[in-house]
């Protein structure tokens, strides 16, 4: 942890709803906002511009915490860490079919998933305000992310997947100390669980956007993209949305960095990623809705973004709108060709999620949607290790002839 002092300045004004624009004081346990819609923090940038410039906080330690000004915990007890990195740009010549294609690879993070960003903050705050209970749905990573830091820092957790979860999630949350029950549904079915439970007061409700810090956590990779391509950014980033906090966390550190002078008023094309089997962002997006209707009986192997509604949806389409991006739906056969082809020509293993954003790039480079000359990135979220491969059962008898030239 690179500050030691006990108060740290962070700078965070107020809360405010996303939808009315409501005040809400900070240092206040919050949910959503009166309106039903999520918070989201405020910060004094023009104290903070005077006192901080972007050449102090590119030479601290690259770790999560460096922007710790841009992030609320007040109090430095109340950080909880497992060693939050500043993940690689990594690139992908050959699958792509261009060397300007980098990968963000979020699987370098604890608990191999990008969902640690987003709930370290969560976490760190419930702590500093006070909350001894916690509960969530999950769709896997998330749910092994929230256990990890919540039992590290003594709170109880109860977190509810889907039956079909990928089983090394369901027993990576049990692992790491959390109750994990499997519900016969979708995640929003799960969501709906923990809502009553909160309306009764058996817990603190920490579903996606539902509480205002995960945000927080997740616009760090916005924060690390601008230091780490030299506060300039991408031409396009290519994210896998589910309940889009990334791409909604994104697109609010671009603004303040642009508030503190650090980047310019260029921004990336956002495009949001769905699989074809659950894809109520694509669907708004082309029907010019605001809002996304549930998507019924959704279906796909990139389980993380298996989402059929999503309490942001408002956030997520006036991002990729704004920039000047599309939502993009992509088949299941499209994202597994994309994971296969990235690991053997090379040599990296994404989820399917991040192979859902490869698929994506590929057809947005045969459509024209970009060029091969722009600088893109794609976020793959999560290790590759955590999901099923294909068998690999080609053995050799030590006792028998081996035939080298058949190998």
């Amino acid at each position: 942890m690179t500050n030691t002092t006990t108060d740290r300045k962070t700078y965070v004004t107020n809360l405010q709803c996303s939808i009315t624009g409501e005040s809400y004081e900070a240092d206040v346990l919050h949910g959503l906002s009166r309106a039903g819609r999520p918070l989201l923090v405020r910060y004094d940038l023009a104290a903070l511009k005077s006192a901080l410039t972007r050449d102090e906080v590119a030479a601290r330690p690259t770790d999560l915490w460096r922007w710790r000004e841009l992030l609320p915990v007040r109090r430095t007890e109340n950080i909880v860490s497992l060693g939050e990195i500043e993940t690689p740009l990594l690139a992908i010549p050959k699958s792509a079919g261009s060397p300007n294609v980098l990968v963000k690879d979020e699987g370098r993070l604890p608990t191999g998933s990008f969902k640690a960003r987003g709930l370290v903050m969560a976490v760190a705050m419930a702590k500093e305000l006070g909350v001894t209970r916690i509960a969530m749905p999950t769709n896997g990573n998330a749910g092994a992310a929230l256990a990890a830091y919540a039992t590290r820092c003594g709170i109880e957790t109860i977190v509810f997947c889907p039956e079909d979860t990928p089983e090394i999630n369901v027993r990576e949350i049990a692992l790491q100390g959390a109750r994990v029950y499997r519900v016969n549904g979708l995640i929003d079915d799960c969501g709906a669980i923990v809502g009553k439970g909160a309306a009764e007061g058996r817990w603190f409700d920490f579903s996606t956007l539902k509480e205002p810090y995960r945000i927080e956590g997740k616009k760090t990779m916005g924060l690390e993209l601008a230091a780490q391509f030299g506060w300039k950014l991408p031409d396009a980033i290519f994210y896998p949305t589910g309940g889009g906090t990334g791409l909604i966390g994104m697109w609010k550190a671009f603004d303040e960095l642009e508030q503190l002078g650090w980047i310019g008023s260029e921004r990336p094309r956002m495009y949001a990623v769905q699989a074809s089997g659950c894809a109520p962002i694509v669907r708004a997006f082309e029907a010019g809705e605001e809002h996304a209707e549930r998507w019924e009986d959704a279906a796909t192997v990139a389980a993380g973004i298996r989402v059929p509604k999503a309490v942001g949806d408002f956030l997520i389409l006036r991002a990729v709108r704004e920039s000047g991006g599309k939502a993009l739906g992509v088949g299941d056969p499209a994202i597994l060709k994309a994971v296969d082809d990235c690991a053997k020509k090379d040599g990296l293993l994404l989820c399917p999620e991040g192979g859902a954003t490869l698929a994506a790039y590929r057809e947005a480079l045969r459509t024209g949607e970009v060029d091969e000359d722009e600088q893109v990135v794609l976020f793959n979220c999560a290790t590759g290790l955590k999901y099923p491969m294909p068998a690999a059962d080609a053995a050799i008898d030590r006792f028998a002839p081996i035939d080298f030239d058949a190998l």
